[in-house]
Formats: C-alpha cells, sequence, structure tokens
C-alpha cells in the first residue's frame, strides 16, 4: 500500500472517529437516541460518503449526485454527523438533536434536504433504493444509489421484496450495505454474525455479494470500489461489525444499549478515548458529480385530447387518462402490482413502455419504489386493486410523513366487485388514506371525473388516492366539466327537496336511481357526488343541509366506520345537522354487484326505504 492510499485510510478512519464522537455527545446531550447503532456503522458511512459517493452538499437532491438512504433511520445521529462532516450541517447544532424546534428528528424525514425519505420504520429503506435507482435510470444519470441496512431488518419481508426486483431489474447502480452488529432492540438478531447465511440469501436472489469486515477501513473501500462498477445487478456489501464499536468495553457488543444514550461522565471518558485515536488528518475531498442542474424534463404540457363520455368503468377511464397525461407531462411514471389489466395501467404501458416499471405482486415495496421515483423529482402513479394496497399501510403510512409526491389507485372497491367475495373488497381503504395527514382522496364516479381526478392528481404536490370502481357506470358530466380539490357537485336538486343524499362512485348512481323513484311519489330529494372525500366541502355541505330540512343521507360501499359518512359527520355534524347513514356493515359474501348492493343496504332499493323511514313514509 503507498503511502498516500495509506494515509487516505487513515483520513477515512478519522472521519469514522469523529462520526462516533459526534454520534455520542449528540445523545447524551438528547438524553436519548442509539449511539451504539451509530458507531457500529460509522466505518461504513464514513467511506460511503468521502470515498466513492458523488454529490453536491448543497444540491443533495439533485438528480447528477448518489444517493444516500438510512434504512436503518434509529441510527439517524450517524446520519448527521455525516452531513455535518460533509458541510451541509454545522457540526456545533448536532447537540440540538430530538429538540422540538430541531429538524434533526429522532429518526430522519425529509424536513433536511439529503433526506429524500422518512426512514426509521424498518424495511422500507432498500424498497425507496430500488425506486431512486430505477429512477436515475429513467432520467440517463449515472448516480448510484447507497442503501445501509441493519441486520434485524433482514427480517422483514419487504426487503426481499425490494431485493427481487433489483435483480430483476438489473439495478448495478445500487448498492446495499447491511450493517450486521449482531444485536437488535430486545436481543441478538435471528442470524447473527452469520455473515455466510446473509451472503446466500442475497445471491439466491441474484446480487453480487461481498462479506467483509465492518471495521476494516481497506476491506470496505475495496468493497465499495468494486460495487460501483456496474455489472448488470446490484450489489450487497455484508459487513460484520459490534454494536458499540470504540465506545468501550462496557458497551461494545454488549446487549441491553439499544436506544440509550451513555451517561455524561461516561460520555466524555468515551469521547476522550475516542478522540486519542485521531491521526488528526483533513478529511478526503467530496467528489462532486458532473452535471449538477442539467438534468431537466420539458415543463407540463396542456392535455390533449377528450375525456372519457358516456358508459364505461371509472378504473378503464383512469387508464385512459394516465395516457393523456403522460402525453404532456415527460415526469409520470407508472407502476402496477401485476393487475395492469383490471386497473388499466396497461394502456400507459402500451404507450410509454420506458416509463413504466411493472412491480409484480408485491405492493409494499411497489410503494416504496413510487416514494423513491417521486424522490428523483418524477410523479410516479401505483395502481392495484384497492384491498392490495392496503397491504402496504405502512409504507404509505411513512410516504405521508415524507411527503412523498405519490399518487395511488385503487380500484375494485366495494362489495359491487361481485363474485369475488370479500377478500377482494376493499371496505377499508378510505377510512385509511383519509387518515394520512395532508393526503387527497378523490372518488370519481365518470370517466370525466376519473379524468380530472388523474390531472388534479398530477398538479397536486403530495399523495392523492383515486378510488375506481370495477363496473361500467352511465356517464354524468360533459367533457368540460370543471374539477378541483374540496369541491363537490350537486347532480339533483328542487327548492322543495327535503333530504340530500351524498354519496360517490357506485352508490352515487344508486342514489340517483332512488331519487328519480321517489320523485315519482312526490318526494324530493337532492343528490350530491361527493368527488372529493378529502378535503371535503363542509361550506357546501352544510348549505345543502340547511336547504334540506337540515337532514343528509350518506350511502357508501365501504364499512361504516372512516368512510363517506364519518366525513360528512366531521364536516357538519356539530352544527345542528342529521347525518343518517347507510354503509356495509358486515362481512360480505359473493354474489352478483346488484344483489350485493340490496343485500347489504346500499343499494336504490334500500336507499329509498331508508329516506321514506326519515321522512315518516
Amino acid at each position: 500500500m503507498s503511502i498516500a492510499a495509506d494515509g487516505r485510510l487513515q483520513a477515512l478512519e478519522d472521519i469514522a472517529t469523529q462520526l462516533r464522537v459526534d454520534s455520542v455527545r449528540a445523545t447524551t446531550a438528547a438524553g436519548s437516541g442509539h449511539p451504539t447503532s451509530s458507531a457500529s456503522g460509522a466505518d461504513l458511512v464514513a467511506a460511503i460518503f468521502f470515498d466513492v459517493m458523488r454529490f453536491d452538499p448543497q444540491a443533495p437532491r439533485d438528480p447528477a449526485c448518489d444517493r444516500f438512504v438510512l434504512s436503518k433511520g434509529h441510527a439517524a445521529p450517524l446520519l448527521y454527523a455525516a452531513w455535518a462532516a460533509a458541510g451541509a450541517l454545522d457540526r456545533k447544532d448536532l447537540v440540538q438533536l430530538r429538540r422540538i424546534d430541531s429538524d434533526l428528528e429522532g429518526h430522519p424525514t425529509p424536513r433536511l434536504p439529503f433526506v429524500d425519505v422518512a426512514t426509521g420504520s424498518l424495511g422500507q429503506g432498500l424498497g425507496v433504493g430500488v425506486g431512486l435507482a430505477l429512477g436515475a435510470r429513467s432520467l440517463g444519470t449515472d448516480a448510484r444509489v447507497f442503501v445501509l441496512l441493519g441486520d434485524g431488518e433482514m427480517a422483514e419481508g419487504s426487503v426481499w421484496e425490494a431485493a427481487q426486483m433489483a435483480s430483476h431489474e438489473k439495478l448495478d447502480n445500487l448498492v446495499a450495505v447491511v450493517d450486521v452488529n449482531a444485536l437488535g432492540q430486545s436481543g441478538p438478531t435471528m442470524l447473527g454474525h452469520d455473515l455466510k447465511a446473509y451472503q446466500r440469501r442475497f445471491a439466491a436472489f441474484g446480487w453480487r455479494v461481498n462479506v467483509i469486515d465492518g471495521h476494516d477501513m481497506t476491506q470496505i473501500t475495496t468493497a465499495l470500489r468494486r460495487a460501483t462498477r456496474g455489472r448488470g445487478a446490484p450489489t450487497a456489501i455484508v459487513a460484520r461489525t459490534l454494536k458499540g464499536k470504540g465506545l468501550g468495553a462496557e458497551v461494545e457488543g454488549k446487549e441491553g444499549w439499544h436506544g440509550k444514550p451513555l451517561p455524561a461522565d461516561m460520555a466524555d471518558r468515551v469521547i476522550a478515548s475516542l478522540e486519542s485515536h485521531l491521526h488528526h488528518l483533513p478529511p478526503p475531498p467530496i467528489r462532486r458529480p458532473r452535471g449538477v442542474g442539467k438534468t431537466k424534463l420539458p415543463p407540463p404540457q396542456p392535455i390533449a385530447g377528450k375525456p372519457p363520455l358516456g358508459e364505461i368503468a371509472t378504473r378503464q377511464a383512469y387508464g385512459e387518462a394516465l395516457v393523456r397525461l403522460g402525453e404532456s407531462d415527460a415526469r409520470v411514471r407508472v407502476l402496477d402490482g401485476d393487475v395492469k389489466n383490471s386497473t388499466y395501467a396497461e394502456k400507459f404501458k402500451d404507450r410509454f413502455p420506458e416509463r413504466f416499471v411493472e412491480a409484480w405482486i408485491a405492493e409494499q415495496n411497489m410503494v416504496s419504489a413510487a416514494a423513491g421515483l417521486a424522490a428523483q423529482g418524477l410523479v410516479p402513479f401505483a395502481s392495484s386493486f384497492a384491498c392490495f394496497l392496503e397491504r402496504a399501510a405502512d409504507q404509505v403510512r411513512m410516504a405521508g410523513i415524507s411527503r412523498s409526491n405519490v399518487k395511488l389507485c385503487g380500484s375494485h372497491a366495494g362489495v359491487s366487485i361481485g363474485e369475488d367475495g370479500p377478500s377482494q373488497m376493499a371496505l377499508e381503504d378510505l377510512a385509511f388514506f383519509r387518515a394520512i395527514p395532508e393526503a387527497v382522496v378523490f372518488y370519481p364516479s365518470d370517466g370525466v371525473a376519473t379524468d380530472a381526478a388523474v390531472q388534479l392528481a398530477a398538479a397536486r404536490k403530495g399523495i392523492v388516492y383515486i378510488r375506481t370502481t370495477r363496473g361500467k357506470t352511465p356517464g354524468l358530466y360533459p367533457e368540460d366539466e370543471a374539477f378541483a380539490v374540496g369541491t363537490l357537485k350537486t347532480l339533483r336538486r328542487s327548492d322543495g327537496d327535503r333530504l340530500a343524499i351524498v354519496a360517490a362512485g357506485i352508490t352515487l348512481h344508486e342514489a340517483l336511481a332512488a331519487q328519480a323513484e321517489l320523485a315519482t311519489s312526490g318526494v324530493a330529494v337532492r343528490v350530491i357526488d361527493l368527488f372529493c372525500v378529502k378535503p371535503i366541502d363542509a361550506t357546501a355541505l352544510l348549505e345543502a343541509a340547511r336547504a334540506c330540512d337540515n337532514r343528509i343521507l350518506t350511502v357508501e360501499d365501504h364499512y361504516a366506520e372512516g368512510g363517506i359518512g364519518d366525513a360528512v359527520m366531521e364536516a357538519v355534524g356539530t352544527a345542528g345537522i342529521a347525518v343518517h347513514r347507510l354503509a356495509v356493515r358486515e362481512i360480505p359474501r359473493s354474489g352478483s354487484p346488484k344483489q350485493l348492493l340490496e343485500r347489504f343496504g346500499i343499494g336504490r332499493g334500500a336507499i329509498v326505504t331508508k329516506v321514506r323511514e326519515i321522512l315518516g313514509g
């Protein structure tokens, strides 16, 4: 080894030592945190940031920059210390860790410009890395993605969903580094220090694998440099480490220290010991990427063509709308979970195959990958049956915390799907997506409204959920009907209306049929299309209720908890409005759509009966 190379390794060791010092100092000042988890990965992170990663500390999200994802988000002090070493943070601010007025949170969030997604719910970082790597490739950059995982989270199935997709897509710009410190929160990890087991598993998924000593800087840098050469497959570096490495014999490799800061006196001793091993060499210069500021997609153009009129399933209208949107906006990417012939996402695939991602039957990874694509500045639409999207609940939750610009479409919602039975009937999805902070929830009822929902979703920053229906429904709106976030539509009204029926999707059409039947016997009711379930137009609802004797009836193809009924109750229930509700109130069964709508009390006959009951005959 040359003197220059030896000096570089010593400089990297100094950085790793400083990362440990900063992690101990920050967590002790905070009185909480994870110094031992940070210490085990310090050598790995020092080498990633200062030997192979190419980035601009002032523009870390530029598509030309390599990306770093801390999947083991509890090691946040290590991440913050690394970015301080790179100059993106002031080191003196690291002791603000976990304070209410600090963006240095206990687990990373994109409040910080160098964090692409929130992490800390373990098992999701590799999926995000897949999306970032796909995005880099799609944008034509040579950026790489480095993901630091903990060995404990390797028990999560979502990790292996990501691993198989990365291999299938031949993402040789993706490097997974596994910090195998052998200790979890409550005890040893499943495999301990059995590095060969991790090696076999990654290799079985088609990855190139290097097994190294995670505290030997020569081995670390050699493995990382090999990993970045790109040979048609992603690379996993399986690194044997010790939890609490460098923090003293009392802590290093010992159980019982997870998530515990060092007491102040102990921290002082540990820091002094660490600093005594410094070589006092300047850090290697940061490797700057080429082309920062040059990767630009053309701005969106006006939408061409016309939305579908007449009878059409809203799921089909969704697929057609994606194509129209894709023609005007080069940022759009579409993912689908092997149901593209049912969600009609295949229409986008046929038109733009290079912008379509088949995510297979792995919905958790699909949502994580969508978040990664969004972090590259793209606009991903991910679709599946609504019930299967619910499988990715935690990934959606974390995307919400990240304020990810992800659009989701759930098709085949409710009992109206028919004979497939309850396992396929999403009856909880509105409740879930309404609970995601800042999310928008659309429930279009015809082709024109669906087309509008897709366009509005693309224009809206943040998570948007679109609920679509399996069966064909009649057209309701002219092609030039204007829609907006937070608005509803009144489809039937008269001065003598005695009650307002609020519905969306399939039950809106049932409500219109019920209104027509009631009108023949002189019973006047108003029918409102709750196109946007969240945010809800409380003002318009209240005005409608006041005009209808302060009575509303909600009808939804959803369980009673958390859906349209609850949304309306929250909007007007405290204003003296009587809100009556029809919803699915038991676990359904197979049958024809018409049979199921009536049997579970949300069809036109059930609506007519309920209205007469409310109005006293």
